[in-house]
């Protein structure tokens, strides 16, 4: 089972102010503050965000993904929007996507530094 995970990013207050609205309809706030990495979660810091000294943004398909458990749709829709509202790049809206196995509801951004970001949720019935 995956503990936590880091996000590498060029400007950490850049990333942090993105960041701070991006996770908030999720429930995950601002935990630990260091001099180059800030940790987000809810009750313990579950995503890091890490400044790397020389990064320069990398293609969209170059980042880590993350994908990030949401309650409701209404949660994927408002990180969903609030990602764009705070300049990330919409790569996938929100929507159902249903699958051989799974049938789930999610979203894609990518970050300003490549880094894709998922929010996803599944709906019963």
């Amino acid at each position: 089972m995956i503990d936590h995970v880091s996000l590498a990013v060029s400007d950490l207050a850049r990333a942090v102010a993105f960041y701070e609205r991006v996770f908030a309809p999720l429930g995950l706030t601002k935990l630990v503050v260091r001099e180059r990495m800030i940790g987000f979660g809810k009750s313990y810091p579950e995503v890091w965000i890490n400044l790397r000294d020389g990064m320069t943004r990398l293609p969209p398909d170059s980042g880590a993904h993350i994908a990030l458990r949401a309650r409701t749709i209404a949660e994927v829709d408002n990180f969903h929007a609030a990602a764009v509202a705070a300049g990330a790049m919409s790569e996938s809206a929100p929507s159902l996507r249903p699958h051989d196995r799974v049938r789930y509801y999610a979203a894609f951004v990518v970050d300003a530094d490549g880094n894709r970001i998922e929010a996803v949720t599944f709906p019963q019935g």
